[in-house]
């Protein structure tokens, strides 16, 4: 078992560990227990009753955040011709076709999400290897190949978050900042929380939201009590 500092051992003491608190309550107390210095993210786990081994049941999906996650995105954008033209409209930090493919070959990787259109992807296709480990592969899947260029880097820019089950069944992503208002974590994790839903499995048997931890990046997780937190969701 790793060893925790003395901060984190203090603050530990604020939860009670056996129970499944309300979403509002759980924010309310990550807040109060979150001691870093910095502005930490505020993440969750969720754990879906699916066995991502089936294709059919590996869940996932982008949803855009009414009150973003406290990052700006840089964006970058495969495209050529009108499409390129709207990227830089929509406010990509970066657009081009063959210039930007050969500077991604040389190791430049300084972007946070990339978008392609259908056209592009015979080029882009040759940085599998460098963009697929990252996670900065385009994917028609999660929205990222689109013809529909300039709404898809609003998007990405207003906060528009990307989840997707890993081979545990579980859903890490980010819902905000810790100096979020309280009541705009609860309303991102309420839209989260109905995007998961929205992308149930049709063969899934039994509960599908399993358990539900919040936390922030160096804080203890705490537990969220699942039926209510997607029965509020689902208002």
């Amino acid at each position: 078992m790793p060893k925790h500092g003395k901060k984190y051992t203090e603050v530990l003491k604020l939860i009670d560990r056996k129970k499944r608190y309300d979403v509002d309550e759980a924010i309310s107390l990550v807040k109060q227990v979150s001691y870093a210095r910095f502005d930490e993210s505020v993440e969750i786990a969720i754990r879906l009753g699916v066995d991502p081994r089936h294709a059919e049941q590996n869940v996932r999906g982008t949803v855009v955040l009414p009150h973003g996650i406290g990052k700006t995105r840089r964006v970058l954008v495969f495209a050529r011709g009108e499409k390129a033209q709207e990227a830089v409209d929509a406010g990509a930090d970066y657009v081009g076709a063959e210039d930007l493919v050969a500077k991604i070959n040389e190791g430049w990787t300084d972007f946070d999400v990339a978008i392609a259109t259908p056209d592009m992807m015979g080029l882009v296709g040759r940085l599998g290897k460098i963009l697929g480990p990252r996670g900065l592969m385009p994917n028609p899947k999660v929205g990222t190949v689109t013809t529909d260029i300039a709404n898809a880097v609003r998007e990405l820019k207003q906060g528009r978050v990307e989840f997707r089950v890993d081979k545990f069944g579980i859903i890490h992503t980010v819902i905000g900042k810790r100096s979020f208002e309280s009541e705009r974590l609860v309303e991102n994790f309420n839209v989260l929380m109905n995007a998961i839903l929205r992308v149930k499995p049709s063969g899934v048997k039994g509960q599908y939201v399993r358990s539900v931890a919040i936390s922030t990046s160096m804080s203890p997780g705490i537990k969220v009590d699942p039926l209510r937190a997607t029965k509020l969701s689902a208002v």
